[in-house]
């Protein structure tokens, strides 16, 4: 009954970060230059939110895991709904960079 809940809802349990680099996935930092400069996880790559669409061609393989992911989850969350609406198909939002980090 709950299993049945949650996929009505579109819960779904986390996604193991560290395997999705493993085959092959990049996380892409959506937060601005500036606070990438500040700290970011190593071998990011670094497309701020408002230059995203413009730098689709960037991520070559639609079908590759991409990770989001910003300072808090909100601009990563915006960002992984722009790449799944250009057909990128495996997109996960990471949330805060610094959270995300301690998960891979």
């Amino acid at each position: 009954m709950i299993a049945k809940l949650k996929a009505f809802l579109g819960i779904q349990p986390a996604p193991n970060y560290s395997q999705l680099l493993k085959e092959g996935g990049v996380i892409v930092d959506v937060r601005s230059a500036a606070e990438f400069k500040g700290g970011h996880i190593k071998g990011s790559k670094n497309m701020p939110l408002s230059t995203l669409s413009a730098n689709l061609s960037k991520l070559k393989d639609k079908n590759k895991p991409i990770i989001t992911c910003c300072a808090s989850g909100m601009r990563s969350a915006s960002a992984k709904n722009l790449l799944k609406s250009k057909g990128f198909t495996q997109v996960y939002n990471g949330g805060g960079w610094s959270s995300l980090n301690n998960k891979i």
